[in-house]
């Protein structure tokens, strides 16, 4: 598929929320390298975008400023080794909207066990799941922030969320299970 030369960006926040349903799924596809290969139909509403605006892209083209990068290290880390990862995710929209998504994702491997990308289904997120993972998600972010996107940044991201585990004595998969369990249209 030949890329448009325009370079496709989300918009700038606005601070305004993109709805979907809680029975809707959001689901991608990428390669190796995080580059779109598949959106389905709610995926490219919600967001904004065109198929044809996604796929080829790579999938951070959604990203929101607001998303600490320590989160996303801790999604490849589990990716590349080959396991699966829930995170809570809140992504940007073309229009500068954004959308909280409870992310699963996984590996894709190929006949041999070999990691030929990554697959995401994503759900919808509780208001008051949002609430609390965005004020932690901010703690994070401006220790991040306080690095001014040196090296240290994300090593300063990463030692926020340790010391919020060790805090609330939780793995990281046990703290989004324990945040999706406090209400009851939360699905596991």
């Amino acid at each position: 598929m030949i890329q448009p030369a325009v370079r496709v960006r989300a918009g700038r926040p606005t601070g305004i929320e993109r709805p979907y349903s809680q029975e809707e799924l959001i689901v991608s596809k990428t390669d190796r390298r995080g580059i779109i290969r598949y959106a389905n139909d709610v995926f490219i509403r919600v967001s904004g975008f065109s198929e044809d605006e996604l796929v080829g892209r790579p999938h951070n083209v959604i990203r929101h400023p607001d998303m600490p990068h320590a989160v996303f290290k801790l999604m490849w880390q589990a990716l590349e080794a080959g396991d699966e990862i829930f995170a809570y995710v809140n992504n940007l929209a073309t229009d500068g909207g954004h959308y909280w998504v409870l992310a699963h994702l996984t590996s894709s491997v190929d006949a041999a066990g070999r990691i030929v990308g990554y697959h995401s289904n994503r759900r919808w997120v509780e208001p008051e799941i949002r609430r609390e993972v965005g004020a932690l998600y901010a703690t994070i972010r401006a220790a991040e922030r306080r690095e001014r996107h040196t090296p240290a940044a994300l090593a300063a991201g990463l030692g926020v969320i340790e010391a919020h585990l060790a805090h609330v004595g939780l793995t990281y998969e046990q703290l989004v299970w324990s945040i999706a369990g406090r209400t009851s249209t939360a699905a596991r």
